[in-house]
């Protein structure tokens, strides 16, 4: 019992002596994904609901994903300007509004767009989020917040799809109220829990340590031009993100396909599984993974994409959907615990909101090109040879993403020099 302990408190050992407002984050992602019930449900909503075909269900996943584009931007530079709290509380808001006037709508084209409006209001203040979570950490304490802060909306997550699933098969409108009650308690917690973090970015930072996160002049594109490492890293990760995209997109697809039958139920046990598996395994992967550099971690994660995606396009029965899901989440653990804190360790503090808007922009578009880019794909194929070709996918990645190891030793030397 004393070595369950003691093993016990070397996983926790990363979570404990937090910020408070860490913790208040977590609290908050809990609530926010135990009613994340319309993003996981989409593809099956767009489908089987609306009456879209693959293709379009494809089309207009990936629109989104363009809409977003200009909503991070905004959402980013606003976050490095007003306020984190103040992006935070308009448009998480505004995205609770649209959900609630989903709820009074038929399944229609008109349902589609507001959905679509809503996802960009809750990208708007995703910048913000990340800036909020950056300034109340340090290099030291901050993968063990991001992953916290991680395993938080996966508690919630672990359910909120099965809930999820069982409101659809009995009203879609339940659906749209559940995810926008839940997201406005999320909201309130963090509005009246949290103080607004901005005027961090402007305290001279003196630990040689941070010296990447020192505060600098200029506009998002210099310090890009100062620090490429971010952009080929952002490049490979957009592959990652590519892959992780059929996770929605042909998963439901491939679930609709064998077993049409309780479909939205089925989906959301995977779905509930993919929590489960995070909640488990993110601590253990935070300990057992402590010592090993962010990119090398990347690769770690790409591998797993490669063998729990690619495996579909060999094995599809019942238990192989629910191995496959095991084994890519445990590469989602890897990468989310490591992307995160990587950018924010190499970002100055003056320009978190909008490195974490333009940065998303490169490696988002994996989730924006990925379901139409799929969708075409099946054109020619059908869903195992997709399921094959994102394994490749992985697998390339993951090595360019090896070989990226060493610039990134020279390129941390080179930026710290001219810092200095």
């Amino acid at each position: 019992m004393t070595g369950l302990k003691k093993a016990l408190r070397r996983l926790l050992k990363p979570y404990m002596g937090l910020p408070k407002e860490v913790y208040i984050i977590f609290l908050s992602k809990v609530v926010n994904a135990l009613g994340c019930f319309v993003m996981p449900l989409l593809t099956i909503i767009l489908k089987d609901s609306i009456g879209l075909s693959d293709e379009m269900t494809g089309a207009y996943i990936s629109a989104s994903g363009l809409l977003y584009l200009p909503a991070s931007i905004i959402g980013g530079k606003l976050a490095d300007t007003i306020g984190r709290k103040k992006v935070i509380v308009v448009f998480d808001f505004l995205a609770a509004l649209l959900y609630i006037s989903c709820s009074f709508m038929e399944p229609s084209i008109t349902m589609v767009y507001t959905i679509m409006l809503a996802g960009a209001c809750m990208v708007a203040a995703g910048p913000a989020h990340d800036s909020l979570l950056a300034d109340i950490t340090t290099n030291e304490n901050r993968e063990g917040a991001y992953s916290l802060a991680y395993m938080g909306w996966n508690l919630g997550f672990a359910v909120g799809p099965v809930i999820g699933g069982i409101l659809y098969e009995k009203n879609l409108h339940l659906v749209f109220i559940g995810d926008a009650i839940t997201a406005l308690i999320s909201l309130g917690i963090i509005t009246f829990f949290i103080k607004e973090t901005i005027h961090k970015t402007k305290e001279e930072i003196k630990d040689e340590s941070r010296i990447l996160e020192r505060r600098e002049e200029g506009s998002i594109f210099s310090v890009l031009r100062k620090r490429p490492i971010l952009i080929y890293f952002a490049l490979i990760v957009f592959w990652f993100n590519f892959s992780y995209s059929q996770w929605s997109f042909l998963m439901p697809l491939h679930v609709l396909e064998l077993y049409p039958e309780g479909k939205a139920k089925f989906f959301g046990l995977l779905s509930g599984l993919n929590g489960v598996v995070v909640i488990v395994c993110t601590p253990v992967i935070t300990y057992l993974l402590q010592n090993v550099k962010s990119i090398r971690k990347n690769v770690y994660g790409g591998l797993l994409y490669a063998i729990g995606f690619g495996m579909l396009g060999f094995f599809n029965a019942l238990p192989h959907f629910f191995i496959s899901v095991i084994i890519f989440t445990l590469g989602e653990i890897v990468l989310a615990i490591s992307t995160s804190p990587f950018i924010a360790n190499h970002t100055p503090a003056s320009h978190r909101g909008r490195m974490s808007a333009v940065l998303p922009i490169i490696f988002g578009a994996g989730h924006t090109l990925g379901p139409i880019g799929m969708g075409r794909i099946l054109n020619f194929t059908n869903i195992e040879g997709g399921w094959k070709i994102v394994g490749i996918i992985c697998i390339i990645a993951s090595a360019i993403m090896l070989s990226l190891e060493a610039w990134e030793r020279k390129a941390h030397y080179t930026v710290v020099e001219e810092a200095k």
